[in-house]
């Protein structure tokens, strides 16, 4: 059974591993990894992988622990279980390795989903050990399992992005300054305030700045070099870059008017900084999204919050059939390709990537 890992210091060296099929225990189930979406954001769950523990979920099986597995968003089938809460042929819909197979200990079930409560994954977020069963999610569509799996986890992050600053009132801003505007994250923040009308300001390289303009979706879009031409206005800056010269060149043009400055990702990992010195206040504090869902489900309750969820994730999947192209990768050498691609930062904003580890090919 092939398994993608990452080197946990270099994490754009990768290797397959081959791993051994176990018979299950008493209350497990055996999902078979149908397929799952790869971006940016997987890159941005390596980087943070300590620090949020994203390496724990799906711990490899060597001591020290020098390799990891990066979770991925997808869709699995139930192919055994030996747990009262899931039947074979069941299928559902949460974090997955990148492997062609996962073996979870379901609990916590109700009619929409459950959690996985193996040792291992005591004490992470809910978010992250919950599956949902797909039959009965309000926001799965037959048509659109490739949008789910590449978009819903990253549109979710940026309507409670957007939601958090609804909380705040937009800390008093008139503009929200997003870096890495054409990732799909930044896309989902865009989304969102563009919607309820807010001032959306987006930062990208050079080249991808005439395409983020077409999308139609923020106000002003900026190359990098251009940060000092952001308008001196009371603004928040949602950074999900991770560029540190990106970061003191905002923090510095709106020295005085920025409320808030928001850690989200680094989908420029890799960047050496050639700038230092003090950053002007305020300090940016790191921003994690199932905080902000756990206050909402208390506030909502988890059916009011699905259903918000779900009217805006069909807006945003029907905006996104007018850009977006799906690319098929089928295999461990390709699957690994496409996660290199996405670290060095080579891949075309409109291509999205569809992966699987199950190659048909093999079995001829």
């Amino acid at each position: 059974m092939p398994t993608v890992e990452n080197n946990r210091r270099d994490i754009a060296r990768t290797r397959v591993v081959q791993d051994h099929a176990v018979a299950l225990q008493p209350g497990q189930s055996r999902l078979r990894v149908d397929a799952f979406g790869l971006t940016a954001n997987n890159v941005t769950y390596a980087v943070f992988g300590d620090m949020l523990r994203y390496w724990e979920v799906f711990p490899a099986p060597e001591s020290p622990a020098e390799w990891g597995r990066v979770p991925v968003w997808g869709f699995g089938e139930v192919t055994e279980s030996q747990s009262e809460s899931l039947t074979v042929g069941e299928r559902l819909f949460g974090f997955l390795p990148m492997s062609d197979e996962l073996i979870i200990t379901p609990g916590k079930s109700d009619a929409s989903g459950l959690s996985d409560v193996a040792a291992h994954r005591e004490g992470l977020f809910g978010t992250y050990n919950r599956y949902q069963r797909v039959e009965a999610d309000p926001s799965y569509r037959a048509d659109r399992d490739q949008h789910q799996m590449l978009l819903y986890p990253l549109f979710v992050t940026g309507f409670v992005i957007d939601d958090f600053l609804i909380d705040q009132g937009d800390f008093g801003a008139e503009q929200i300054v997003v870096s890495s505007a054409s990732s799909k994250t930044a896309l989902g923040v865009a989304h969102s305030a563009h919607r309820r009308g807010a001032k959306v300001v987006g930062l990208t390289s050079v080249g991808n700045v005439a395409m983020v303009a077409d999308l139609g979706l923020y106000n002003e879009v900026l190359a990098y070099d251009n940060v000092d031409q952001l308008a001196a206005v009371p603004s928040v800056f949602v950074d999900i870059a991770g560029n540190a010269d990106v970061v003191q060149a905002v923090h510095h043009r709106l020295e005085g008017n920025l409320g808030h400055s928001m850690i989200v990702g680094n989908t420029n990992w890799d960047h050496q900084a050639t700038t230092s010195g003090d950053l002007p206040a305020p300090t940016p504090e790191f921003f994690f999204a199932p905080t902000q869902i756990s206050k909402r489900t208390k506030e909502w309750g988890a059916d009011g919050l699905a259903q918000r969820m779900a009217a805006a994730w069909n807006t945003f999947a029907d905006w996104a059939d007018s850009w977006l192209t799906f690319e098929q990768v089928v295999g461990a050498d390709a699957v690994v390709a496409a996660f290199g691609d996405l670290a060095a930062g080579r891949t075309n904003p409109r291509t999205g990537f569809i992966a699987t580890m199950i190659d048909p090919s093999a079995s001829l």
